[in-house]
């Protein structure tokens, strides 16, 4: 058997996001900046696209930047908050220490240029509070920025407190929700946010392209200079096909996140579950507060990058942390941020379902992955050592 649970880096395009790209890839290949007939009838498609996204979004057209995807959106919301503030003398971010090394990365250049940076923790259980952003935030914060619901743990923040909190401390607020648009309800009025980042291949559209929000009335810093796309804001000639495939993909995901979410909940918690009962394993994250589809476990006695190897030896594919840092020998920098130490934090899988996972798929890595733990732990010293009590188990 075949199984695909690494949904959380990457999705299968749907074939309403294939089917919406095709047109734009033959017959309507203007370019949209055109003032032809084929130019315009590209340009049409984009807006119409733009309306929707800001639709599903709780937003205005006009509020929405196409960018290549979400790496590059986290770079040019942290950037602009962080210019916009140190105009005003404001030059104190606060974030948190599990974010995408897309967020953390750009604070440590920002910080480099002055700026002061406050990682705030996120406890064992991956979460923090609308309380600890509250006190963190002084007269000199000029930005918050904290992921909506995390990358490799999948815990859900309380994005509306917290924005509530920045709206009132008048502090901008943003957030990465890569891994959350497309699986929970967001409403970006409603919740205070500012400006909030999301990729299309995260939720069954294509790679390479995602979207900025931003409130009206904030002013964004180019990232990328030259022509006049996107209001002068992203130079390029748009990816129209694209664009058009990402906001098919995203309305059916807005349209289907309830039955989505109770079908990927309950194969989740089976995971879970069963899972759970492996000695000497933890769950990663609050068991509540996570996205319907996120599975992620910490084995000791492990390396998570042989437990990987055999799984998909036998069909299943899966990770031990970020897509972004796979080719990482350090442990997850998100499970060391909720206290796992280092030897646990090497022995970690992620699964990340989707809808078009099956029970009989969950039923089968059952069967497999408690195996593949008891066969490295067979061949592995470190277990033979805490089997024979010459060292303590942590887990």
């Amino acid at each position: 058997m075949k199984v695909y649970a690494d949904n959380a880096a990457t999705t299968k395009m749907s074939r309403t996001a294939i089917d919406a790209m095709l047109p734009y890839l033959d017959k309507f290949y203007g370019n949209p900046s055109s003032l032809y007939s084929i130019g315009q009838e590209a340009a049409e498609a984009m807006q119409n696209a733009r309306e929707t996204m800001a639709r599903c979004l709780g937003c205005e057209a006009r509020e929405i930047t196409f960018t290549s995807g979400g790496s590059e959106a986290d770079n040019q919301a942290i950037i602009s908050a962080a210019v916009l503030g140190e105009k005003k003398g404001k030059k104190h971010i606060i974030s948190t220490a599990f974010e995408h090394h897309a967020v953390l990365h750009t604070l440590n250049r920002l910080e480099k240029q002055g700026f002061e940076i406050t990682l705030l923790d996120v406890h064992e259980n991956g979460v923090v509070t609308p309380e600890e952003v509250a006190s963190a935030i002084r007269d000199d914060t000029c930005l918050v920025t904290i992921m909506y619901a995390n990358n490799e743990i999948g815990t859900i923040q309380p994005i509306a407190g917290i924005g509530e909190v920045c709206k009132k401390k008048g502090v901008l607020f943003h957030t990465d929700a890569v891994q959350a648009a497309g699986h929970l309800h967001i409403d970006v009025k409603a919740q205070n946010i500012d400006m909030l980042t999301l990729s299309a291949h995260k939720f069954h559209g294509p790679k390479g392209i995602g979207a900025l929000y931003a409130r009206r009335g904030i002013p964004l810093t180019n990232i990328i200079e030259g022509g006049a796309q996107e209001r002068g804001k992203r130079a390029g000639t748009e990816n129209v096909a694209s664009i058009v495939s990402m906001a098919a993909a995203f309305e059916e995901a807005c349209d289907h996140i309830d039955e989505n979410a109770k079908k990927i909940s309950a194969l989740r918690d089976k995971l879970i579950d069963g899972l759970s009962k492996i000695p000497h394993s933890v769950l990663n994250g609050d068991r509540e507060q996570r996205l319907p589809g996120n599975v992620n476990f910490c084995f000791e006695g492990i390396e998570g990058e042989s437990l990987l190897l055999l799984l998909d030896q036998k069909g299943i594919s899966a990770s031990s942390g970020s897509a972004c840092t796979s080719g990482s020998l350090d442990p997850s920098h998100v499970l060391l941020a909720i206290g796992r130490p280092h030897e646990i934090a090497h022995g970690s899988l992620r699964l990340t379902l989707c809808e078009w996972n099956t029970e009989e798929e969950v039923d089968y890595m059952l069967q497999v992955i408690p195996e593949v733990v008891s066969y490295l732990r067979s061949i592995s010293p470190i277990w033979r050592d805490l089997a024979a009590n010459k060292k303590q188990f942590i887990l």
